[in-house]
């Protein structure tokens, strides 16, 4: 027993800088926008629950201070369409329905007319109450940024343009979580492997190859699409041999922290801040192919996946919550400061615009670049449209958490 905290202890040492703290990859920082008017989407995917919740912390564990507010505070919250966030919260009330808090009030969700948006309106008003999120310091507006699930092509073999792999989780790849050690270090992971009798930090991207032979999932002919799933945390696969398209889902990273290759250009004078979006990324690379492995060696990170069926392409990926991601009504947040699962009425505007975007989310993944209390990553969705909108996002919005009547919050 006490051979193996020391060895716990070692690793925690070792590995200091390699905190993960989170089940889901970082997402790119897009560069500032510049006004124009993209079109406003509008999904109402299924809700589908995952057959397993994950465990989440109790309410009363976040310390972040939240400022009492009321509805008519919230700006736009009468305008919103709540039908269209009617799924994201049933996928929430299936992951949060055992616990304490929410046990009360997602047990009333059999009493609302789904199709009524008068009957979900005032069943968010009668049953939660909104507080404005702030910082430490007391500022209410962040950042929000977006991420979206990718489609690339790919092989279950290596040949022709089909060069580049995705890779599952390698087998001597250790993971220790903390708070088992340390209740301080509650949801801080670290990853290493054994070197002789050793806990080391695994390898990072430079150097990771000779560790992945045999793991490799797929094939895929583009080496930047994918680096970028990897920051996108999953996305799907077309195959060339059948046509099929197949779900890549986050699996596990190398603990290495995320460093963003828009930062890296800005630094080293290539790109200015308000250049660096994915796509003026891509733009760089295409014209400086002879510098692509130092780019996307920049970022040690290095994200491991796992192949899932894809049963209804109409519905998302599960986030960090365990639940499905309902396009443009979930949101990646800082899980130390905002409770997974909860809801949270996110006003922003529109990528590239100054077009209001006031809607209620549901905070149901989490990302290694998400730190902070006023802080979001918005889920756009599949395909190109949505990579497009999210590529380019970078918004400085408020948030409002709701939370049931039924628990009192008590501020710092």
């Amino acid at each position: 027993m006490n051979s193996l905290f020391e060895q716990k202890r070692i690793l925690a040492a070792s590995l200091i800088l390699t905190l993960a703290a989170c089940t889901t990859p970082p997402k790119q920082l897009p560069a500032e926008p510049k006004p124009v008017t993209p079109p406003v989407i509008s999904t109402i995917p299924p809700t589908v629950p995952p057959t397993v919740p994950p465990k989440l912390a109790p309410i009363t564990n976040y310390t972040q201070a939240y400022k009492l507010s009321s509805y008519a505070d919230m700006p736009g919250w009468g305008n919103d369409d709540l039908r269209e966030a009617w799924p994201a919260f049933t996928n929430s009330c299936f992951a949060l329905k055992n616990k304490a808090e929410w046990k009360e009030v997602c047990g009333k969700l059999k009493n609302v007319d789904a199709k009524d948006v008068t009957s979900i309106r005032g069943f968010f008003e009668t049953n939660f109450a909104p507080y404005q999120v702030q910082h430490l310091d007391g500022a209410t507006e962040g950042m929000v940024t977006g991420y979206y699930e990718p489609l690339l092509k790919g092989s279950r073999t290596k040949g022709g343009v089909f060069q580049t792999a995705l890779y599952a989780v390698p087998n001597d790849l250790l993971t220790i979580d903390l708070g088992s050690v340390y209740p301080d270090l509650k949801n801080m992971r670290l990853r290493g492997r054994l070197g002789g009798n050793k806990v080391i930090p695994y390898s990072s991207r430079a150097e990771i190859l000779p560790f992945l032979a045999g793991k490799e999932l797929v094939w895929v002919d583009d080496p930047v699409d994918a680096f970028f799933l990897q920051i996108q945390g999953s996305g799907r696969v077309q195959l060339n041999e059948t046509g099929e398209t197949v779900r890549v889902a986050y699996a596990d990273q190398n603990g290495h922290p995320y460093k963003s290759i828009g930062r890296y250009l800005v630094d080293k004078g290539e790109l200015t801040l308000d250049q660096a979006s994915a796509q003026a990324i891509k733009g760089w690379i295409a014209k400086n192919p002879s510098r692509q492995e130092e780019l996307l060696n920049a970022n040690p990170s290095v994200v491991f996946f796992k192949e899932e069926k894809l049963l209804d392409p109409s519905i998302g990926p599960k986030g960090a919550l365990g639940v499905p991601l309902v396009p443009q009504r979930s949101i990646a947040v800082d899980p130390t400061q905002l409770p997974l699962g909860a809801p949270v009425f996110l006003s922003t505007t529109m990528p590239l615009s100054s077009n209001p975007l006031q809607r209620l989310m549901m905070a149901q993944d989490t990302g290694g670049a998400i730190r902070g209390a006023v802080r979001a990553d918005f889920f756009w969705g599949f395909g190109r449209e949505p990579g497009e909108l999210a590529g380019r996002m970078k918004q400085r919005g408020a948030m409002w958490l709701l939370l049931p009547k039924t628990f009192e919050v008590k501020n710092n």
